[in-house]
Formats: structure tokens, C-alpha cells, sequence
């Protein structure tokens, strides 16, 4: 899988998904039944890598890191995973509700499942990666003598398409459900509100073009297709933002 086509896959899921990630991302960080802080400010101030990780210890933040910056990487086409600190958008999911499954039905039996059921690990996502990083770095160290973080891009590129594949395995979780599953979370990370804590400096939305959060856009409702070239705007403004 070659950068260029990463990057047009990251492109093309998020003109498919545009009008389903807000309200997804809404539930997984407030969840039913804990209210909606729809006063100013009251939700969580975005997160940029402080070193105040919630959830990955260091040498898995490493590893998420690595991972994403090579599914969303960084070139001459626009800013990547690293830039849009999708690493920290992950962190704070695994912290959260969603990490916990909180929401889901987890009880057993747990069968193959198919394709088209979603998730269907009897581990909740945090648990998901704690586990498959530990079987990734001893992997990497068994084949290549040090973890996936210190490994060279083509390498690690080598290891990820191994894992999609399903020509590399673990023992204790599905390799290519993990690496699904990190594949999703990068994506919602680059294009998430910078609030969440990735796509920071809205360079996501820089890159599709995408104008933000705006109260809406009924002055552009006959643009004919025309690109509508505005600053992004997030949920909580953007920085130095002054004006309407």
C-alpha cells in the first residue's frame, strides 16, 4: 500500500462518512444518560500531546504513533497522522467509554462474525490494544530485533500489510481486527473535531477542504459545486479567531 493510495482511501472515507462521524464522536465522549454540555467550553479542552497520556503507557503511545503516522503518513501531498496528534485522539478514546465498551453488549457467546456485523472482539477496544501492541512489539523484537517504534518505514509497512493480510497472527486476539481497528481510529482522528484531542491545527480539514463546524451554510447552498474556500472552524473557534 503506497502513500498516494493511503492517502486517497483517508480522502474518499471521509467524503463517505462526513455526515455520520459528528454525532458518533458526540456519543462516544459524553455516552447516554451523563447529559450533553451544550454550555460553552464545558466539555473537555482539547489535548495536544502534553505527556498527560490517559490511557497508552509510553512505549505503546509509541507504537500507536509509529503505526498511524505510516497508515496517515506524512509527505509532500499534506501533514499526516503525526501532525494531526491522531495519537492523542486514540488515547483519550481508550481512556473513555468507548475504550470500556461501556456501551456495548459483551457477554458471550463470541463467534467468528462476519464482515459486515462490526466489532466483534470479546475485548473492549482499550483491552484490544493493550494486548495486541504487547504480541506487536514481541513480534518485531523476535523478527527484527527491537520494537515496532524503532523499526524503519519500510519495515514497519512490511509488518502492517502482514497484519491486514492475515499472514501475521497473535495468540491471544485476531491481529487483523486490531489492525482494522486502528486503521478506523486513525481516519476518525485526522477528521475528528480538534476538541477531541487529533486533527490538530484542523490539518484534516485543511487537507479535504473542509470548512469546519460553521452555524451553517445556507449562503453557499447554490455554489454549483464550487470549492467554498473558508477558514475551518471547530467546535471551540479556532485559534485567534475574532470575527463571525
Amino acid at each position: 500500500m503506497t502513500s498516494f493510495t493511503r492517502r486517497q482511501a483517508v480522502r474518499l472515507l471521509l467524503l463517505a462518512g462526513t455526515a455520520l462521524a459528528a454525532p458518533r464522536l458526540m456519543a462516544r465522549e459524553y455516552g447516554q444518560g451523563e447529559g450533553t454540555p451544550w454550555a460553552p467550553m464545558s466539555g473537555d479542552v482539547p489535548h495536544h500531546g502534553t505527556g498527560e497520556e490517559r490511557f497508552l503507557g509510553p512505549a505503546e503511545h509509541a507504537a500507536v504513533a509509529a503505526i498511524c503516522a505510516r497508515l496517515i503518513p506524512s509527505d509532500e501531498d499534506g501533514a499526516g497522522a503525526a501532525e494531526a496528534d491522531v495519537v492523542t485522539f486514540i488515547d483519550r478514546q481508550l481512556a473513555g467509554f468507548y475504550g470500556r465498551g461501556q456501551n456495548w453488549y459483551m457477554k458471550g457467546p463470541f463467534g467468528e462474525g462476519t464482515s459486515t456485523q462490526g466489532y466483534q472482539s470479546e475485548h473492549p477496544p482499550a483491552m484490544l490494544y493493550r494486548l495486541a501492541l504487547a504480541e506487536l512489539d514481541a513480534y518485531c523484537r523476535a523478527e527484527h530485533g527491537a520494537p515496532f517504534a524503532d523499526l524503519g518505514a519500510d519495515d514497519q509497512d512490511a509488518i502492517l500489510a502482514g497484519l491486514e493480510g492475515e499472514e501475521i497472527e497473535f495468540d491471544r486476539v485476531s491481529a487483523k481486527t486490531f489492525f482494522d481497528l486502528v486503521l478506523e481510529n486513525a481516519i476518525e482522528g485526522f477528521f475528528a473535531d480538534p476538541i477531541y484531542g487529533g486533527n490538530r491545527d484542523m490539518v484534516g480539514w485543511r487537507y479535504v477542504g473542509f470548512p469546519g463546524t460553521r452555524y451553517d451554510y445556507r449562503d453557499f447552498i447554490n455554489h454549483n459545486g464550487a470549492a467554498i474556500v473558508l477558514e475551518p472552524v471547530g467546535l471551540s473557534g479556532r485559534p485567534g479567531w475574532s470575527g463571525p
